[in-house]
């Protein structure tokens, strides 16, 4: 029999019955399992294929926190505040907690597999996809600096999820809530919402210097929010996310309504004022958090007997208003702050459909009331 090289590696069979392989390089030796002998191969040759690209095997010490710890401080300066905050409580609270303390030269697929399984089990589809997205991100991360031999999330079934799309109010229920709330603090930031289709981050670090009140417009160029106790100020994901849009009169009206409000506030406040220079402030000046925005925007909901709506909601409700009214799509784009025109069609095509439904009914019209009669023309 020939003797094995160096770094050829071996493969046997266990009493158990599966296929070992194993392969010692620089003194450090790696073994691998498989339910079959083909398995095994595929495995050490891998492990070979590893061994001589990175000159040594897979770090057996390294595991899925460490990798997951060094994922989340090298995207830090890429990702927006919000973003990288949100990955980091999906990891603390899903991921590491399962998977933590798994050896990265251990991790399988069925690993990946059975946490996003068990996430999706427990009506959790949003967050298995989130968990997914994390791992295959950090897994990538680690193919790239050598932690893994590859990476074991493209040998999952990727979980899917699709938000439910939610009913959006009539104009009927539109005029009620905009005249049931019409004494309610919020109601400026309510209007402003309805009416430029921002999103409440962007609602809530506009200032006074981005408002033209004798133009008619506000000027968009930041997002604020509440991250781990600390208020972040972050700029838009494109340049599209920077504009300004114009303002229909009730619009204006509200902001002047909030700016003698907030003057009120001030003289009350006294040296107390905090003096932020934003639009929609707490009692004394402060910014506000988006859940006192959602929590009161719930709570009317609840008291004019309407259906639910959210924030965001009133974002998706400006852009179907102006699709279904037949606006261009690249003009609503361009008020939403949206990338791209694509990108607003994917995310209200039930307003383009509509739309595209009222344009047949306008050629029926043109066309006559009656259909065509089908005339059959005998063969010759």
């Amino acid at each position: 029999m020939r003797k094995r090289g160096h770094g050829e590696g071996s493969v046997f069979q266990r009493s158990d019955g599966r296929w070992v392989a194993s392969l010692q390089v620089a003194g450090k030796r790696r073994t691998v399992y498989g339910a079959t002998r083909l398995e095994a191969l595929q495995k050490l040759k891998e492990l070979q294929e590893w061994a001589e690209r990175q000159g040594e095997l897979p770090d057996s010490k390294r595991t899925v926190a460490d990798l997951i710890r060094a994922w989340l401080e090298t995207c830090e300066p890429t990702l927006k505040p919000r973003t990288l905050d949100d990955y980091r409580q999906t990891c603390e609270r899903h991921v590491l907690p399962a998977l933590g303390k798994v050896p990265l030269c251990k991790l399988t697929p069925s690993h990946v597999q059975r946490l996003i399984n068990t996430l999706h089990r427990a009506s959790k589809a949003r967050t298995s996809q989130k968990a997914y997205v994390c791992l295959h991100r950090a897994c990538r991360l680690g193919v790239m600096w050598g932690w893994l031999m590859d990476n074991p999330c493209d040998r999952v079934v990727r979980p899917r999820y699709a938000p439910a799309r939610k009913e959006l109010w009539t104009h009927d229920q539109l005029r009620t809530f905009l005249e049931g709330t019409r004494d309610h603090w919020l109601y400026p930031l309510f209007v402003l919402a309805v009416a430029t289709g921002a999103r409440l981050g962007e609602l809530l670090a506009l200032s006074w210097d981005e408002v033209d009140l004798e133009a008619g417009t506000v000027t968009i160029r930041r997002s604020l929010h509440r991250i781990a106790g600390r208020w972040v100020v972050s700029e838009p994901k494109t340049r599209a996310g920077v504009r300004t849009i114009a303002l229909p009169q009730e619009a204006q009206q509200a902001l002047r309504r909030q700016k003698r409000m907030q003057a009120q506030l001030r003289l009350k406040a006294g040296p107390a004022w905090e003096g932020t220079g934003l639009v929609f402030t707490g009692e004394r000046g402060q910014p506000l958090c988006q859940s006192t925005v959602q929590h009161a925007l719930r709570r009317e909901c609840e008291r004019l007997n309407l259906p639910p709506m959210t924030p965001h909601g009133l974002r998706h409700l400006h852009a179907s208003l102006l699709l279904e009214a037949g606006l261009p799509v690249p003009q609503v784009a361009q008020r939403l702050g949206h990338a791209t025109p694509q990108v607003t069609m994917s995310v209200y095509a039930h307003a383009l459909n509509r739309s595209d439904r009222e344009a047949a009914e306008v050629l029926q019209r043109a066309m006559g009331s009656h259909p065509i009669p089908f005339i059959r023309r005998e063969r010759p």
